[in-house]
């Protein structure tokens, strides 16, 4: 059997920890993509004591109280990307090139745990009211505004350049939105599991992240970027590099484009 690349893995958990709560009360998940997983049947969707409690509880902490620990391995995937974008900052206050390392560190750590997240439903036996929206937004922040803020502090920062960037951040959010509401519709297969990707998953973003990681170890970065700088010194001027981002966005949302799941 052969081993799957860990961006690959955690990209397909990525989407079917989504699949295991499609957009209603009671959910259903499917079995993971994954040769890693943990079971191959589906989750029990949330009961209505459960839904109960997190609709009515008015305790103190009461959204801490029904929080499952994989919605707690999601919120450190957000965690990951928040302090990602964070280290970022640093290096735009210190200028010191260790705190970009550390950002695409955390970037990836963001992916581990996602990963998991879905791992430990299935393991637990227990779906999750909010797992579907909390590993949503936690993916647009470590897979898409954290990736788009590494690509900044390597230089790519001109009108242009932010524009293209915040191109891919915005069609990460909408591939995200779009696959909530239409995961139920895309074939399955006899276990329930979609056939495939619509468009590229978000993770993937990744791949660009580990890219970048190279240039940075090269000193290719800043005034050094591949491809240099065109039209210097006008409005209009842009790092030829950012193109990557576009090319990313466009697959993210491109609904011809199905990538078997394997």
């Amino acid at each position: 059997m052969s081993r799957r690349h860990p961006i690959e893995s955690a990209v397909s958990d990525s989407e079917d920890e989504r699949e295991a709560h499609p957009p209603t009360l009671k959910r259903r998940s499917s079995s993971a993509s994954s040769i890693f997983s943990f079971h191959q049947e589906p989750l029990p969707p949330p009961d209505q004591k459960d839904i109960l409690a997190f609709t009515s509880d008015n305790r103190h902490l009461s959204f801490i109280r029904q929080l499952h620990m994989a919605d707690c391995i999601t919120m450190l995937n957000g965690f990951s990307g928040f302090y990602s974008i964070v280290s970022c900052l640093r290096y735009a206050i210190n200028d010191d090139v260790s705190y970009i390392t550390r950002a695409i560190v955390f970037a990836f750590l963001g992916a581990f745990f996602d990963f998991f997240d879905g791992k430990v439903a299935r393991l637990r036996h227990k779906a999750s009211l909010i797992g579907q929206e909390l590993d949503s937004l936690a993916d647009l922040i470590s897979f898409g505004v954290a990736p788009a803020c590494i690509a900044f502090s390597l230089g790519m920062q001109s009108t242009a350049d932010v524009l293209t960037l915040a191109f891919c951040v915005l069609c990460g959010l909408g591939r995200l939105a779009r696959f909530n509401v239409t995961v139920t519709n895309i074939p399955k297969d006899q276990t329930g599991k979609s056939k495939y990707f619509e468009g590229f998953p978000i993770p993937t973003t990744l791949f660009w992240v580990m890219i970048m990681f190279g240039l940075l170890l090269k000193g290719s970065y800043a005034q050094n970027l591949p491809g240099g700088l065109l039209w210097q010194g006008t409005f209009y001027e842009w790092h030829p590099f950012t193109a990557v981002f576009f090319f990313q966005g466009s697959m993210m949302i491109s609904k011809s484009i199905h990538i078997p799941k394997l």
